[in-house]
């Protein structure tokens, strides 16, 4: 669908849940139920005072690094001397705390009133892509993608229609011909961790993927195959599923199937001000996903979306954020498919 009829369905939807909102207030008022009093925790004012002094111009310094491991590295040399500074008056993880929450304000300022990003992109600038395909010689199609150090390989095989899934369940289908499986092993973000079997992420991510690309794969009367894409996720620094995405369109493709339009995603972020100003980010990093207000990730062909998640940490987005988000997630979509269509073109 055009990014123009999804903010109006979005809206729709909006305005109908006022009479649902309106039935809660009204059930509220007869049940005499009473908010219980929230205490804010009152800030250490004199351990703010001493971090901030041991910090020094040490944030500057961090934010001047542009690759993310490196990044890392002086971020962890900084907090290891200002624990030293502080060690002897301050419990280490309160400072530890204390130094998050300045780089956290730190960030957010330097992009709401410098629009400036911790890569030292602009607000609206992909990260540099590069696109692979026929790589792996055993599967039918494979397909690598790579935005920043976001890296995804897509594996594509192909089976006859007696292999489709069977699908035990309480829904309507029995069946299932297109699986997209998506693994995010921790060596990707530099972690030791035990490899176990699919968990949340694992799932919501891989059928985020699957529902972008449904809407392209075609009926079984033109392809009578059952299509497995399993997406390996090499090196993760934010939107490793919208990179899923990408790499399963090349896969696709390698592999021969007549999709009908190269499918791409991208995530978007938001900074939100206290007095109302944001900025509104293409194509997030994990330090923007961690400390920023929104991950909106748009799926979608050069004609239309067609999937679309968010997750938000603030209180709404308005119609405005929406649509603004929307377009720019659109210039970023058709900048990734020139680059797809590039490297292979049906």
């Amino acid at each position: 669908v055009s990014e123009d009829m999804l903010v109006e369905a979005i809206k729709l939807g909006q305005e109908t849940n006022q009479q649902i909102i309106n039935l809660q207030k009204e059930l509220i008022s007869k049940c005499n139920v009473t908010k219980k009093d929230f205490v804010v925790k009152e800030a250490d004012v004199a351990l703010e005072a001493a971090v901030a002094d041991a910090i020094g111009d040490g944030l500057d310094k961090v934010f001047a690094v542009n690759d993310r491991y490196e990044q890392r590295d002086v971020m962890n040399e900084l907090k290891s001397s200002v624990v030293e500074k502080t060690g002897e008056s301050y419990d280490k993880r309160s400072v530890l705390d204390a130094i998050e929450s300045k780089w956290k304000n730190y960030v957010r300022a330097k992009i709401l009133k410098e629009q400036q990003r911790p890569d030292g992109r602009n607000m609206t600038q992909v990260r540099p892509l590069s696109c692979d395909v026929g790589l792996m010689p055993r599967p039918h199609g494979s397909g690598l993608f790579k935005r920043g150090a976001t890296q995804v390989l897509t594996l594509t095989t192909l089976g006859s229609q007696s292999e489709e899934q069977r699908l035990d369940g309480l829904g309507p289908e029995e069946r299932k011909r297109f699986i997209h499986h998506y693994n995010f092993p921790p060596f990707s973000v530099g972690e030791v961790k035990r490899m176990t079997g699919p968990g949340r992420r694992e799932i919501g991510h891989g059928a985020l993927a699957e529902r972008a690309l449904l809407p392209v794969i075609p009926g079984e009367d033109e392809f009578p195959y059952t299509i497995r894409l399993v997406s390996e996720v090499l090196s993760s620094n934010g939107s490793s599923s919208m990179a899923s995405v990408c790499g399963s369109t090349l896969s696709l493709m390698d592999a021969g199937v007549p999709v009908k339009a190269p499918v791409a995603g991208i995530a978007m972020g938001l900074i939100k001000g206290d007095s109302g100003e944001y900025a509104i980010l293409t194509d997030i990093s994990g330090t923007e996903d961690h400390l920023g207000d929104m991950d909106f990730k748009v799926a979608g062909t050069a004609k239309g979306v067609t999937a679309l998640q968010m997750d938000i940490k603030v209180l709404g987005i308005n119609e405005q954020i929406m649509a603004e988000a929307l377009t720019q997630a659109k210039d970023a979509r058709m900048f990734i498919l020139n680059k797809i269509t590039e490297t292979i073109s049906e």
